[in-house]
């Protein structure tokens, strides 16, 4: 395992004690000040240590080396663990809209809001550290399940904000049912984010293709490194975690003996290493005869 598989195993864990400790401040938050606002926000970080844990197995799977019943390796783990994250984001919504229905209903005053106020601030700081930490570490290495806890936690930070100010409000004015109001508003969001997750990691099940600037590196490194060859087709690339994955037709003459162009397909693969990260090459060699006039011109 590499120094960064193994910083992203840790993280993952760490992950989990910080959304535990957050989740504890919001509660207390909540128990001592009542509001539906503050229990909302509590919810949410309920998800946020679920999301912990689903990313912490992810990731500790995903880095598992392929076997012969997963022979392209377990990259799309992460995919699946951010589908259920999503999943999760979307149930506390719908509960978040249940209490606040309620508390449209029968709103009640708040009790110490100056206290829970300042709790949950604090638990508001440790989340914004950590999201920034989780996003960057992620994109990094290109860890889905990492970069999506990361940018849950974010939310759960500008919801958490929201509240904040808004119970503020409710403080001055004194108009109980604002916390109510506030608690839809969150939920709303929440769902947003849920969609937002689920979107994103069903394109990497659907192995969607890589980034358009990485195609035009990969094309530019194939044109000018098959020399020796006649062009290159049906170029097809998809990401998987951290992985990317491309193949293609190289089309050499049809007299080229089988080490030429085997040297070739070397040089290829080499240079493509060098340009892309954790990348898997698969060159299928075709005679001139198969060429397709298309795709990348070498001669």
């Amino acid at each position: 395992m590499t120094i960064t598989a193994n910083r992203t195993l840790a993280i993952a864990g760490a992950s989990l004690v910080v959304g535990l400790i957050v989740l504890g401040l919001k509660f207390l938050a909540w128990y001592i000040t009542g509001s539906i606002a503050l229990y909302s926000d509590a919810l949410e970080s309920i998800v946020n240590v679920v999301t912990a844990v689903v990313a912490l197995i992810a990731v500790r799977l995903a880095q598992k080396p392929a076997d012969a019943a997963l022979p392209y390796g377990y990259h799309k783990a992460e995919y699946f663990s951010a589908v259920i994250v999503g999943v999760m984001i979307i149930v506390a919504a719908i509960l978040i809209l249940r209490e606040a229905y309620f508390g449209f209903l029968s709103p009640e005053p708040l009790e110490a809001p100056t206290q829970g106020l300042i709790i949950s601030a604090v638990a508001t700081v440790i989340n914004v550290v950590w999201a920034q930490v989780l996003i960057r570490h992620g994109r990094k290495a290109r860890s889905p399940a990492i970069e999506a806890d990361g940018k849950h936690l974010m939310t759960d930070v500008v919801s958490t904000i929201g509240v904040l100010v808004g119970l503020g409000l409710v403080i001055l004015t004194g108009w109980a049912v604002l916390d109510a109001i506030l608690a839809t508003l969150v939920a709303l969001n929440i769902l947003w984010s849920g969609w937002a997750v689920i979107r994103q990691s069903v394109g990497g099940l659907m192995d969607i293709a890589v980034p358009p600037d990485t195609q035009k590196t990969i094309r530019e490194v194939i044109a000018t490194n098959a020399e020796g060859a006649i062009e290159a087709h049906d170029i097809r690339t998809r990401q998987a975690g951290k992985m990317t994955f491309i193949d293609f037709h190289l089309v050499v003459p049809g007299a080229m003996s089988v080490d030429a162009a085997h040297a070739i397909c070397d040089a290829i693969e080499g240079k493509l290493r060098d340009a892309v990260e954790d990348v898997q090459i698969t060159i299928h060699v075709e005679p001139e005869n198969k060429a397709k006039h298309a795709g990348i011109v070498v001669l």
